[in-house]
């Protein structure tokens, strides 16, 4: 389970979680295909999330779980020593405070990575909540 990335692979991440099909499929097709399925995951695909699961990355579900407001998953990610992982979610799921902890103990990418994570989120609840998006009765 790898839980450290290279810098250029972190920024990488953000680019495919923004929507960059062509850098999401590198990171699949060079060495961190858990990084590209996780942006399907955080879609609500849910292929990507068992895969995920299968192949030994639960940390990146619960990460997914956690922005989702899971507080399980954000306990689970403390209780197994990934509590950076835990503020990652916590600034995906729109928290200011993870965010500026992020940044006051080093993590710059990952608050960046928080912040994208959290427009994906948020711009899916904005299509979800458009009635001009799904038929009407």
């Amino acid at each position: 389970m790898r839980t450290s990335y290279p810098t250029k692979v972190l920024l990488a991440w953000g680019e495919a979680i923004s929507g960059n099909a062509a850098i999401r499929d590198w990171l699949l097709k060079n060495g961190f295909p858990e990084l590209g399925v996780f942006t399907f995951a955080l879609r609500n695909k849910q292929d990507a999330r068992k895969w995920l699961l299968d192949h030994g990355h639960p940390h990146l579900m619960a990460v997914i779980a956690g922005i989702e407001g899971d507080p399980g998953a954000l306990d689970w990610l403390e209780r197994h020593g990934h509590g950076v992982l835990r503020q990652l979610a916590l600034t995906g799921d729109g928290d200011r405070e993870a965010f500026d902890w992020l940044l006051k103990h080093g993590h710059r990418e990952l608050a960046m990575l928080g912040m994208r994570m959290h427009r994906v989120k948020s711009d899916m609840d904005d299509d979800y909540k458009d009635i001009h998006k799904y038929p009407q009765d």
